[in-house]
C-alpha cells in the first residue's frame, strides 16, 4: 500500500512535467525536476488533502513532544542558505584503503 503513494508521485512527475518539456540534457532535467518538486510540496492542491498543498498541511499539523509548534528544518536552512529546497551538507570524509594480503 505504502508504494502507491511513490507511484504516484512519479506518475504526476513524468505526465506533468518530463514528458511535456522534453529535456535534452541532465543538468536542464536536474533544474527541472527541481523547480516541479517545489510546485509539487508548496502550491500544487492535492485533492487527498482537501485541496491544500503538502507543505502547508504539514506544517499546520506538525507539533513537538510537549505541544509546542516543531521547528521546520527546511525553512531554517532556505533562510540561512537563500534557497527554499536547500538542506545544508558536509563534506564526507574520504575512506581509507585496507589492502588485504
Amino acid at each position: 500500500m505504502d508504494n502507491v503513494f511513490i507511484e504516484r508521485l512519479w506518475r504526476s512527475l513524468k505526465y506533468e512535467d518530463i514528458y511535456l518539456k522534453g529535456y535534452s540534457d541532465g543538468h536542464e532535467a536536474k533544474a527541472g525536476i527541481a523547480r516541479w518538486i517545489e510546485f509539487y510540496n508548496f502550491q500544487r492542491p492535492h485533492q487527498a488533502l482537501e485541496n491544500r498543498a503538502p507543505m502547508a498541511v504539514w506544517r499546520a499539523d506538525v507539533t513537538g513532544a510537549f505541544g509546542e509548534v516543531a521547528v521546520d528544518m527546511t525553512l531554517l536552512a532556505s533562510e540561512k542558505l537563500g534557497q527554499r529546497c536547500a538542506l545544508p551538507t558536509s563534506p564526507q570524509p574520504q575512506q581509507q584503503q585496507v589492502r588485504v594480503a
